[in-house]
């Protein structure tokens, strides 16, 4: 029995052999593709190879179980398409092999592969052109996580022609110098690769005119100087913290500053488009995003889903997707503490570094924390009413929830007091985000000339040289500011803190130089009772 099943094996090798000789099968090829480390792109090969021996597939270089599913999916796509789909040994090496490979995107390559290998299609140009798709069984071609990222690391790996899911191709255009072309399914692309009918290449994607759906601070009545300290924020990139009553408008006021915000560059559109391209985010309609983000994750959420991790390969967390917009902090004391401690890096740095067994990763995280809270546990301290019965030091432990390193890192406090009726009740409407993003735009345009390309995008991100330079005090201004350092215990931190908030309000007053009004009332906006450190 042994004797006739390795006779068997032995006819069906010779087989296959004689079969490959007279076909002139090529038996071997490699198909450019693409894959994802973190939030960048990188160049992925994958080598077929078509042997004699048992009909097996497999495939090596470190694939996650979505990438050895892949097998699957290509052979039922190859059938149903109907292709021969080769019966021999078919080895698929993702190269480099080092690497861990997870998604979808390896389907089509990998089909394009063996079919190639197998003798059914061939194409020129193969070192130029790249493959990237997840396969239906039905040979259709569905999106990809990830076409941002992979796309401009194709441009940079000098792919010239790049062969993605329809529904993907708006987002590849976006990378630029290349011709991406669409691919709805199978029988389509080996048309084209045949030259017998080819795919229209993809149109670059331009963002059109949207109206920002967002609340307007003409609706908000009273809290002038809540809407002062937004608008400080928003002209310097700077972080802001609110603490009032229930019901004085904390969370209402924070969701209105996206409507002052200045308006992103491509480069910072890019940025956050690849993150949010990586996380499944963006959608064939909007492919970019062309808005700040504003993420607003609620107190329950955990350390890894703030600053990112997961397995086998780290993915970002909210402070990655709030880069170069807003991160919402409600009810700030009620978060976990080790979920604040991880926000202390990123706003310093304007990134964050995960260290796992199986990568480090980095990932981008420059934004602006917007943080609102109550005075105490039952909210109402200080309130004319006198409803709270929490004493001082109930109070103190409560906002003790909140570390020194923490709080110093924030820019301004104020607080938030309870309308009055009258204002509640008053019919005149406020001014409007438009006119107030009018400000916000002119002081921008003054920081990005004093910067130039190369410097911070805002006041906000000056480090310590550029805060000597750029914010320099005269005489009266310099014993305004040891006044407040030596009366208020500042730290070299908040000193600097303090600095860069005074030239934002100069910027805002069109003023080069830092006048005492502008520092005083940047000092002001540290002399919170609840927040002073």
């Amino acid at each position: 029995m042994q004797n006739r099943t390795h006779c068997r094996i032995m006819k069906f090798t010779i087989y296959m052999q004689i079969f490959a000789g007279k076909k002139g099968m090529p038996l071997f090829c490699k198909v450019r593709s693409l894959g994802l480390h973190g939030v960048t792109g990188y160049p992925v090969t994958a080598e077929c190879d078509l042997s004699g021996g048992l009909p097996n597939f497999n495939v090596v270089g470190l694939p996650d179980a979505a990438v050895s599913e892949a097998r699957e999916r290509v052979r039922a796509a190859i059938k149903n398409c109907g292709l021969d789909f080769p019966v021999s040994r078919i080895t698929v090496n993702l190269a480099p092999a080092n690497m861990k490979k997870a998604g979808t995107v390896y389907d089509l390559p990998i089909l394009v592969g063996i079919l190639a290998a197998g003798g059914q299609v061939s194409f020129k140009n193969t070192e130029q052109a790249a493959f990237v798709g997840e396969l239906s069984l039905s040979g259709s071609l569905r999106p990809v996580t990830g076409m941002l990222p992979m796309a401009v690391a194709a441009r940079l790996a000098g792919i010239t022609e790049l062969f993605v899911p329809a529904d993907s191709a708006a987002e590849a255009t976006l990378a630029g110098g290349m011709t991406v072309y669409p691919v709805e399914n199978v029988p389509q692309l080996l048309a084209h690769l045949r030259g017998e009918r080819l795919i229209r290449s993809a149109g670059a994607w331009e963002p059109g005119e949207h109206p920002l759906d967002c609340p307007d601070f003409a609706e908000v009545k009273g809290q002038e100087q809540v809407k002062r300290a937004l608008e400080i924020a928003a002209a310097g990139g700077h972080n802001l913290a609110m603490i009032g009553p229930p019901g004085s408008g904390k969370s209402m006021l924070a969701r209105r500053l996206p409507s002052i915000l200045p308006d992103m560059s491509r480069r910072e559109a890019l940025e956050s488009t690849e993150i949010y391209s990586v996380m499944g985010l963006t959608t064939k309609e909007e492919p970019m995003l062309t808005r700040r983000p504003f993420r607003s994750p609620h107190h329950t959420i955990s350390a890894m889903g703030m600053a990112g991790g997961g397995a086998p390969l780290p993915r970002p967390g909210e402070i990655s997707l709030a880069h170069n917009g807003v991160l919402f902090l409600d009810e700030l004391p009620e978060f976990h503490k080790d979920v604040l401690e991880v926000l202390r890096q990123p706003l310093e740095e304007g990134k964050v570094q995960l260290t796992r067994t199986a990568a480090t990763e980095v990932f981008p995280s420059r934004f602006m924390m917007v943080c609102a809270m109550n005075p105490c546990k039952c909210g109402w301290y200080g309130h004319p009413s006198g409803r709270c019965r929490c004493t001082r030091q109930a109070v103190e432990k409560y906002l003790g929830k909140l570390s020194g390193p923490l709080v110093d890192r924030i820019d301004l406090y104020v607080e938030v007091p309870a309308l009055e009726f009258e204002e509640l009740r008053a019919p005149a409407p406020a001014e409007s985000s438009a006119d107030i993003k009018k400000r916000v735009d002119a002081a921008r345009a003054m920081q990005a000339e004093r910067f130039g390309e190369n410097g911070p995008d805002c006041n906000a991100h000056m480090n310590h040289a550029e805060v000597e330079v750029c914010c320099a005090l005269d005489k009266a201004g310099e014993t305004v500011l040891q006044g407040a350092f030596e009366r208020m215990g500042l730290t070299a931190r908040s000193h600097d803190r303090i600095l860069r908030v005074a030239r934002t309000i100069a910027d805002l007053e069109g003023s080069e130089k830092i006048e005492v009004e502008h520092l005083a009332e940047a000092i002001q906006y540290r002399a919170s009772e609840y927040f002073r450190r």
